[in-house]
């Protein structure tokens, strides 16, 4: 079953027509006549303090925020649509923007402060470490114990069917760039995970396009568990509402994290504008400690931690997947796997 969720159809004229899925969208007046164009995956519920922090440094800057899933944004860009700034979960569609040549460069004290693994050429910028976690329905898993490594939920979900079954949700990866990233880096850095994909394929698995459908449902109950979920997305709604409903759950044997990039388009025209938007959000990614951000910093996952633990990195190793075969292959595999009859 695929949750396409609610979109808001837009038709953006820009440097050519490009018909977009615009998931929100929100303008936040300026007092002057320069207007910064984003790009995002970023939902506004965890995004907006830092628009709205951006523009008390600049309150001349008029900001126009659109959010779209990770594949639509990459389709726009290299479609040509007119942005200043393209902010992504997907860090290996990023990286190949950059790669092919999409975007633009740019270089100042504050992205030279970041450190080699959060940066790549003057090109991609990232400004936070989120891991991918399973959130579980408190109620669903009463009386059973709390899986903490993924052969330990295999065992679960397997002794458990019953009880799982239409029950268990996660990224559908052929529409989901971070779901595609997550899977990927996770079938290179653990076996679990193609037993897991199999396991879950039996159960009916709900497929969904983001991690924000994917909270709901399980703080709805409609959902035991979601699998490979953004952590920063499930901790923002703890904190809001879940009324003790949900647990997240950071696997012990190995964790995804992503790192969550800024490029300036090559059809941005605000460059300056976009510029000093990357500047705060590098300082921001460098503080020490979280604060009241919604997005955790960069240290939240830095090299000094274990190598099960660190982030996927940025480089041409991202782009091992994306390539036309090797998506192919791998989608057939996942589908075999997790749309089993």
């Amino acid at each position: 079953m695929y949750h396409a969720g609610l979109a808001i159809i837009l038709t953006l004229w820009a440097t050519m027509a490009h018909a977009l899925t615009i998931e929100d969208h929100r303008l936040y007046p300026g007092t002057g006549d320069v207007t910064l164009r984003i790009l995002s995956t970023a939902d506004l519920e965890v995004f907006e303090p830092y628009l709205l922090a951006f523009q008390a440094e600049q309150p001349a800057v008029t900001i126009d925020y659109s959010v779209v899933s990770s594949a639509e944004l990459h389709r726009a860009i290299t479609d040509g649509a007119s942005f200043d700034l393209a902010l992504s979960s997907a860090m290996d569609l990023q990286f190949r923007l950059a790669n092919d040549g999409f975007a633009q460069s740019y270089r100042s004290d504050d992205t030279q402060a970041l450190p080699d693994w959060a940066r790549w050429r003057d090109l991609v910028f990232a400004f936070t470490a989120e891991p991918a976690v399973v959130v579980l329905s408190t109620d669903r898993f009463e009386g059973l114990e709390i899986p903490t490594t993924r052969q330990e939920l295999i065992t679960l979900l397997r002794e458990n069917a019953a009880d799982f079954a239409g029950a268990v949700g996660t990224y559908d990866v052929r529409e989901s760039g971070l779901g595609y990233l997550f899977a990927t880096q996770e079938s290179r850095s653990t076996d679990a995970f193609w037993r897991l994909s199999e396991v879950m394929g039996r159960l009916d698995p709900q497929l969904y396009c983001c991690s924000g459908q994917m909270i709901d449902d399980v703080t709805e109950g409609r959902l035991a568990l979601a699998y490979n979920v953004l952590g920063s997305y499930a901790a923002e709604r703890m904190a809001r509402d879940s009324g003790g409903r949900v647990q997240i759950l950071r696997m012990q044997d190995f964790a995804n994290v992503m790192l969550r990039t800024a490029i300036i388009p090559k059809t941005a025209t605000e460059r300056e504008a976009a510029g000093a938007l990357i500047d705060m959000l590098a300082r921001l990614g460098l503080r020490e400690d979280a604060g009241q951000w919604p997005l955790p910093p960069l240290n939240s996952a830095g090299p000094g931690e274990a190598p099960e633990y660190g982030p996927i990195r940025l480089g041409p190793a991202l782009m091992v997947y994306l390539d036309p075969l090797n998506r192919r292959t791998f989608l057939t595999e996942w589908e075999d796997a997790m749309e089993q009859r």
